[in-house]
């Protein structure tokens, strides 16, 4: 029976019309109707005017055919099997038999797009997988404010960016922007559009949705685009450049790092196949356990959740400079079929998520309060943040943007906290306190330096280590003994495997019973330079850790290495952090000179009384002073803290380094350092170990003099009771002995800083003490009730001792506030 006879004997469903609303029939009808569909594709069904889709639970009575590309298309008619895409979206045996049969018209283009796919993606290259990629008709929304509405396209049309930016109802898209008329928007929406947003729609989906020419492409070439969300037949996903051999496929994949044109190259945000160990990466093809935990019904087929995230990051790297909005993603969702609305609303869910993380819309961005990144939701609460450093402010920009009432309260005259740059010296800024980037491969500063538009110089590996005499140490004796370091370093790490916090011991002592332990074995005998360069290495070990190796944790000394590290460059933030420090600042409510006394969480609301009497009421409070104030209990809790938590604050100690910088009347150091960044001090003894164990030139274009070193370990005990001329001539005496051969000239003008004796500081950063754990950073960032939270560098168990560290625990405690 042909179609056309069948729509002579009834009028045909539209592609609106709900089960509801079907044509009353009498119940001999009915009954006969059961029978017929009780029977998988009976010969009697010729008998029905039409077929009901076969999928269970699909709610289409009268499906409609979309492909209309067969003559005999059985468009709202008859055929024998309906094959399901969604609910909304069918196509006919006669549309699926002109595709895939060979001796069809439409066979050789199915068979194009199949090498293609299977060229490229991995899923497999289905009639329905072809059908949902190539022949499912685009839907766009109104761009009109007052409108809205979805409006499904001709089968013609290929939706791009510029037309889903700029679409209106009635706009015609062949030829001409004109519309059809003024009208257009108050046609009524299709009926099937209502329907996306339920969950029921989305369970029903035959296929996930894989975005066409998707922005994250060029970070992903090197994976199968239907892997990560992307679909296998884009030009933009070509993963093979149109070859299919598998050497070449074999190359791809074992490329490191992946550069888009004309984007910092410190902007590495997904993994590459096999690579692992970066921070603050995402594998592109694998949900996170916070996004499971947040979005756990794509635990099962994650497809649109990765397409989406891996969307929203790459267009958030492409620009960092502005705030990425919902309306920034929206037109470039390019994806066939009613599954776009339902893209598009995820979306929105997804960049709220991802911004309340802080993975995207964060550093230095600056929102006005018609542009908050969270809803109104979010937005009702008050925080008050103690202390101005990177995590307070970090925090506190995080929140004041996400549209939360915000109060920083700081002790000191001056906000940074243990970033304080002196701009004094001619051309050049010198960090009191930090001044170096750690690895700048996603590291937020490197963020923040590209939004700000600030170069970070690189720092150069060259450092000649310089004898008191003036010689300078032959470079294969400086690499012996960095060898024979390490492997010390390797030898606690295997004596530290299965041992207990009970069994730890000082990591000086450990080292110190290896090192004997390896002579005496060995029968080695080390020169006494050499000797002295293996101090000069321990001095370095004391300047990271920020203490006499006597103190720090054998077991735990470098805990944080057991976790994915900041990758690349070092470099010198010529600048100063206080650039990006004022910069997080600029637009909040800081109060200074409030020193806070107590903090009283025992009721509904937290009060917060400072030094001059004054209490302040709020419903949180973030606490971002340094360890050595918690440690002496500078602030006073009601209800105190619990016994876990001041274990963990005293199983830390709080590390002090000194630094003293130094401006010459020219550069006498650049015959013989010739160009390096640095260079090192090879100590006399083990007495004067890390006194001015580096030298800095603090000026990367060499036009400035001016020499910056540090002082670590015992040598800060030595210089802690001399005045600042005192310090200035033992470094005056140091520097003429490595300079031996020519004359130092006196210094225009120095600092030393004095970080242990500020009195709301006390300390440079902190370290794990003999006994203790990196899990008392863990411990200490707990928060207390929902009420009470904690943040800082001693609060960051993955990235400690940086600035960087304590800007990350600033905005992770941000994300907890706002999702509480």
């Amino acid at each position: 029976m042909s179609t056309g006879r069948l729509r002579t004997k009834k009028k045909a469903c539209s592609s609106d019309q709900s089960p509801d609303n079907l044509p009353v029939r009498s119940s001999g009808r009915q009954v006969k109707k059961k029978a017929a569909e009780a029977a998988d594709d009976d010969d009697e069904a010729s008998e029905k005017k039409y077929r009901k889709c076969e999928k269970a639970g699909c709610t289409a009575t009268c499906p409609v055919c979309f492909a209309s590309a067969a003559e005999r298309c059985a468009k709202n008619g008859y055929t024998s099997r309906w094959y399901h895409l969604s609910c909304g979206e069918h196509f006919c045996n006669e549309c699926f038999d002109h595709y895939y049969r060979s001796h069809k018209d439409g066979y050789e283009k199915y068979t194009a797009w199949k090498r293609i796919w299977t060229s490229n993606g991995k899923s497999e290259p289905s009639p329905k997988a072809f059908m949902a990629d190539q022949q499912l008709p685009y839907w766009v929304q109104c761009t009109k404010p007052e409108c809205g509405k979805w409006r499904q396209l001709t089968k013609e049309i290929q939706l791009t960016p510029q037309i889903a930016k700029t679409y209106r109802c009635g706009m015609k898209l062949n030829n001409s922007t004109k519309t059809e008329g003024s009208d257009q928007c108050s046609m009524p929406e299709d009926l099937r559009v209502a329907e996306v947003s339920d969950h029921w729609w989305y369970s029903m989906l035959i296929l996930p949705p894989l975005l066409k020419d998707s922005v994250a492409a060029p970070f992903l070439a090197a994976y199968y685009p239907d892997c990560v969300g992307m679909s296998p037949s884009c030009t933009s996903t070509n993963r093979l450049l149109g070859e299919s051999n598998l050497g070449k496929l074999e190359h791809l994949k074992s490329v490191p790092n992946v550069t888009v044109a004309g984007m910092n190259k410190y902007f590495q945000p997904f993994y590459q196949p096999n690579e692992c160990g970066k921070a603050l990466c995402v594998r592109p093809d694998v949900m996170e356990l916070d996004e499971l935990y947040e979005f756990p019904e794509y635990s099962r087929d994650p497809t649109m959740y990765l397409a989406l995230r891996n969307l929203i990051l790459a267009l958030w790297y492409t620009n960092c400079k502005e705030a990425l909005t919902p309306q920034k993603c929206i037109h470039h969702i390019i994806v066939r079929g009613l599954v776009r609305i339902r893209c598009v609303q995820e979306m929105e869910r997804i960049l709220h998520f991802m911004t309340r993380k802080g993975l995207i819309n964060t550093g230095i961005l600056s929102v006005s309060p018609d542009q908050y990144l969270l809803p109104k939701e979010y937005h009702n609460k008050s925080v008050i943040v103690v202390g101005a450093g990177a995590a307070g402010l970090a925090a506190a920009r995080q929140l004041h943007n996400f549209g939360i009432k915000v109060i920083v309260l700081e002790a000191k005259d001056r906000i940074g906290g243990r970033v304080w740059d002196d701009k004094t010296f001619t051309g050049v800024t010198v960090g009191r306190g930090a001044q170096i980037v750690n690895g700048c491969v996603n590291n937020p500063m490197a963020l923040m330096c590209e939004q700000l538009g600030i170069k970070m110089h690189k720092l150069g590996e060259k450092c000649d280590l310089i004898q008191e005499g003036g010689r300078i140490t032959d470079p294969t004796i400086d690499k012996r003994m960095d060898f024979h370091f390490n492997a010390i370093l390797d030898v606690v790490s295997e004596w530290r495997k299965d041992k207990t916090q009970h069994q730890d011991v000082p990591l000086g002592e450990k080292i110190q019973e290896i090192y004997k332990a390896f002579i005496q074995e060995s029968g080695i005998q080390f020169s006494e330079l050499e000797e002295k360069v293996l101090q000069f290495h321990l001095s370095n070990l004391e300047y990271a850790c920020g203490s006499n190796l006597s103190q720090v944790s054998a077991r735990s000394w470098d805990h944080n290495e057991f976790f994915a590290q900041f990758a690349g460059d070092h470099t010198l933030l010529t600048v100063g952090y206080s650039t990006v420090i004022e910069k997080l600042a600029e637009g909040l409510d800081i109060r200074l000179n409030f020193p806070v006394q107590s903090i009283d969480y025992s009721g509904e609301e937290v009060q917060v009384t400072t030094a001059d009497g004054t209490v302040w009421t709020t419903q949180k409070v973030l606490v971002t002073v340094p360890l050595a104030l918690l440690q002496k209990n500078a602030i006073q809790l009601n209800p105190p803290l619990s016994e876990k938590k001041i274990k963990a604050i005293n199983s830390l100690g709080a590390g002090v380094i000194e630094k003293i910088a130094l401006q010459f009347p020219y550069r006498f150091w650049d015959s013989k350092i010739q160009g390096a960044d640095f260079f090192g001090h090879v100590p006399p003894n083990s007495s004067q170990r890390g006194l001015f164990s580096v030298f800095y030139d603090m000026d990367p274009e060499g036009k400035e003099s001016i020499l910056m070193s540090v002082v670590t370990g015992d040598a800060v005990t030595t210089i802690k009771n001399l005045d600042d001329q005192q310090v200035l001539q033992q470094c005056m005496t140091v520097l003429r002995e490595l300079f031996k051969e020519q004359e130092v000239p006196d210094p225009v003008k120095f600092f030393v800083t004095r970080w242990s004796n500020d009195p709301w500081l006390q300390m440079a950063y902190s370290f794990v003490k003999t006994g203790g754990s990196g899990e008392a950073y863990d411990i200490i960032a707990e928060d207390i009730q929902g009420k009470v939270f904690f943040a800082g560098e001693a609060t960051n168990r993955h990235f400690p001792q940086t600035v960087t560290g304590a800007y990350l625990s600033g905005v992770r405690e941000a994300s907890k506030i706002a999702a509480f």
